[in-house]
């Protein structure tokens, strides 16, 4: 056979199943082959194989396209499709029922036919590009993703999305998408839920002229996210900025002992002036508070000798409170025992009672027989007095 091939000039192949092969005879397009074995002319090695794997790559892409197209576009039809989309249009290609790939706005592919079966689907994106969630769910490769704007919502914000650098809409929790139709998409999430913030080491000069710091703190929620982010450039920065001047003049009318003693929170007024401002740039702020007043080194010192000075004070007042109660109560026992021997003389043995708990000897030179007949003496005497 190769033999007579080579007399004749004939090129014998095979094309496998999953190929497709375009020939070229004389450098020209001739033909789309497809599986089986063939021989054909070759003179002067004139013809040339182009093989296309089409289970790898289902897409026609070459340089011999349009050749292809417009020399044997009867073949052509039988074994490519073409997917086209306007400038409006985007499309979705789904491959023997699964989503495979997608189109933006003007663009063209081809796909060979024995690939498939396809299927399309064209979307028009002149009024609203924005994708829906069922389209999402189903585009989880990197193909699909690529032509999509894609941002998870979380419960609790609020995505603003912005196209070309203007206000389009929002957002609530939720997986959401755009198509990549040569826009800028940029997504502003905004946490709507109630969150505190805190400003810390705040230098604030007191009416004495004394220097501390304080932690302020305060609750706030942002109630509208568009105005929040248009109104200022920094919401939570302006709300920082306005508890720094409230709290610098409340703190600043009042004096250190105020302060400490009070315990002092942010006054009516500069609250609601805060609040009011707040509100204007959709902020609602819930609760402000002075959280901590920090001295310097060397007041504390002052302040800790101050306090220890009043506490002697107070414990010295309560000693001489107690001396007096004690020096009085023996005032009135020794009235008592003046008025009542035999009362003198029971405290006398009380006292002997005490001591000899304390002594390993005592000796009454009296007899105790001799200290009874003076205890009976003394009441007897008591007896005839009265």
């Amino acid at each position: 056979m190769g033999i007579f091939d080579w007399i004749f000039g004939r090129k014998r192949f095979l094309v496998n199943e999953n190929e497709r092969v375009i020939t070229l005879y004389k450098g020209k397009v001739d033909s789309i082959l497809v599986p089986g074995e063939y021989a054909l002319p070759n003179r002067r090695n004139r013809l040339n194989l182009m093989r296309y794997d089409i289970a790898r790559d289902p897409y026609f892409a070459s340089n011999l396209t349009k050749a292809v197209m417009s020399k044997i576009s009867e073949q052509a039809k039988d074994h490519l499709t073409t997917i086209q989309t306007s400038p409006t249009e985007v499309a979705m290609i789904e491959r023997d029922g699964q989503l495979y790939s997608a189109l933006g706005p003007d663009e063209k592919i081809h796909v060979w036919n024995d690939a498939g079966p396809w299927t399309v689907k064209l979307i028009d994106v002149s009024n609203d590009f924005s994708v829906s969630p069922a389209l999402l769910k189903r585009s989880g490769i990197s193909r699909i993703v690529s032509h999509f704007y894609v941002k998870e919502v979380l419960d609790g914000q609020i995505a603003l999305v912005y196209i070309d650098g203007a206000f389009d809409r929002k957002l609530g929790a939720g997986l959401h998408g755009f198509w990549r139709i040569g826009k800028s998409v940029v997504f502003k999430i905004i946490d709507t839920r109630r969150q505190a913030l805190d400003v810390s080491g705040q230098e604030v000069l007191t009416k004495d002229r004394v220097t501390i710091r304080v932690n302020i703190t305060a609750d706030y929620q942002v109630t509208d996210p568009l105005l929040a982010t248009t109104k200022v450039k920094d919401f939570e920065d302006a709300l920082y900025r306005a508890l720094q001047y409230a709290f610098r003049k409340t703190l600043g009318a009042l004096t250190l002992d105020q302060i400490l003693e009070k315990k002092i929170t942010i006054d009516a007024e500069a609250s609601e002036k805060v609040k009011t401002e707040m509100a204007e740039i959709g902020i609602e702020v819930k609760e402000i508070s002075l959280k901590d007043v920090i001295l310097p080194g060397e007041m504390r010192e002052i302040l800790n000798k101050v306090v220890t000075a009043e506490k002697e004070a107070e414990a010295n007042i309560i000693r001489r409170r107690e001396e007096t109660n004690a020096t009085r109560s023996l005032l009135n026992t020794a009235k008592v025992m003046a008025d009542n021997p035999v009362m003198l003389r029971l405290k006398e043995l009380e006292a002997l009672t005490e001591i000899s708990a304390k002594v390993d000897r005592l000796t009454i030179h009296n007899g105790t027989n001799g200290l009874m007949n003076d205890l009976v003496r003394l009441g007897e005497d008591g007896q005839e007095k009265e």
